[in-house]
């Protein structure tokens, strides 16, 4: 909360200090939106008549962000994190021309009212004077706010013919805010989701992350579903609108915990494929080296672990002790609770994480390369498998201490 205020105040001083300078100033887009509902914005954004040269002689601490397009980020005081507050301020545009469906070809300096025009949707369309403390609303974003409603500003054909990804952020807005997609801007979105893929992978991808991780991710994969974007976006999942030829899937993640992660949600999207599609898809969409591994992972891992008594002490110590257990085990719930079967199984995971501590989980190895290079053996696959059998072991219990280890490699290199 204290860092909220001190974003408030400083978000408010910035337009106090442009209007000191002669410019128009206003708080535009989502923070409106969050302060009219009562939420804290995740960051204030000013729209002004100042240009960005103009910026950056009043506030000497700025960096160039987007000065191509007017915006410029104004670097505040520090938060109790160290890092300093950012607050973008972009003059009031016009967009001419969207070749790429992407970013606009070029800008032309405008009114208050023309830069609100050219927005996505009129709960996003609305400025707000703090200095005045009013609502500057050309776009009736409160009347639609009011009435629960997600509309497109103007032609929405046009709007995602700007910028295609604003179809996928309005299934990410309508169950984010409880709203209701007006049939118009639906359509459009209908007609012009095939032009989806025109967006870069990493866009997607950054929008996916927003429907995933909230706790209204249900609602929104089956908008998602519903308005031909999924189809569109994993093809090798999704192959129509009917959003209950995937109720299998909704019912998953319906499951999952409230809070969970991005590689958890889309783990349950795609463990129909093979862990090597799943990780194909996810470097399609140019996603970290974290997150393709967690999801391969998930994917990989999901049904290992249904009789977890039955399997060899090395092998479940091998799963328990990957870094994705705790998703594998909300995977493995969710499965279970959306098929309507009990959880037993991750229940003895869960007491086994409990009574093994880590020395007992994953162990220091008791022999090494080096040890069997001093027996005379060169590296390679029996090299290899040498150590792997020497683990095996030591997991299993059977060995116990490093002589016995040693004794156990001796031998084998003689039997293999």
């Amino acid at each position: 909360m204290m860092n909220h205020q001190l974003e408030k105040a400083f978000a408010r001083d910035v337009v106090q200090r442009l209007v000191d300078a002669g410019f128009e100033a206003l708080w535009a887009g989502g923070c409106v939106r969050d302060e009219l509902l009562g939420l804290i914005p995740a960051d204030y954004d000013i729209a002004t008549s100042a240009r960005p040269e103009q910026v950056r002689k009043i506030f000497p601490r700025t960096v160039a962000v987007g000065a191509s397009f007017g915006v410029i980020e104004v670097i505040g005081p520090p938060l109790a994190n160290g890092k300093p507050i950012m607050i973008q301020v972009a003059t009031f545009r016009a967009d001419l021309g969207y070749t790429d469906g992407r970013r606009p070809d070029a800008v032309r300096y405008c009114s208050a009212q023309e830069d609100a025009l050219r927005r996505d949707f009129t709960i996003n369309g609305m400025f707000f004077d703090p200095i005045a403390n009013k609502l500057v609303d050309y776009v009736e974003g409160q009347k639609d706010l009011n009435s629960k409603i997600l509309r497109a500003i103007g032609d929405a054909n046009v709007r995602f013919e700007e910028d295609r990804l604003r179809m996928l952020r309005a299934a990410r807005l309508v169950p984010r805010f409880d709203l209701k997609l007006d049939e118009t801007t639906k359509a459009a979105i209908l007609a012009n989701a095939s032009a989806i893929g025109t967006v870069s992978p990493e866009r997607i991808a950054d929008e996916l992350r927003k429907i995933f991780q909230h706790t209204s991710r249900v609602a929104g994969i089956t908008l998602f579903i519903e308005l031909g974007l999924a189809r569109q976006v994993f093809p090798e999942v999704f192959s129509t609108e009917k959003v209950g030829m995937y109720s299998d899937i909704l019912a998953v993640i319906q499951h999952l915990p409230k809070v969970a992660s991005f590689p958890l949600v889309l783990a349950s999207v795609l463990q129909k494929l093979s862990s090597k599609q799943a990780e194909e898809t996810c470097r399609r969409f140019k996603m970290s080296n974290v997150e393709i591994d967690a999801t391969r992972t998930l994917v990989q891992f999901k049904d290992s672990l249904q009789s977890p008594d039955k399997l060899r002490l090395c092998q479940l110590k091998k799963i328990l002790v990957l870094n994705v257990i705790d998703d594998l085990l909300s995977l493995m719930s969710a499965n279970c609770l959306s098929l309507g079967h009990d959880t037993n199984a991750v229940e003895y995971c869960l007491g086994k994480l409990a009574e093994w501590p880590r020395e007992i989980l994953d162990p220091i190895p008791l022999v090494g390369g080096e040890d069997l290079k001093a027996l005379g053996l060169k590296p390679g696959p029996k090299f290899k498998l040498i150590l792997d059998l020497i683990r095996d072991e030591q997991l299993d219990g059977v060995l116990k201490i490093r002589a016995h280890g040693l004794l156990r490699a001796e031998e084998l290199s003689k039997l293999l």
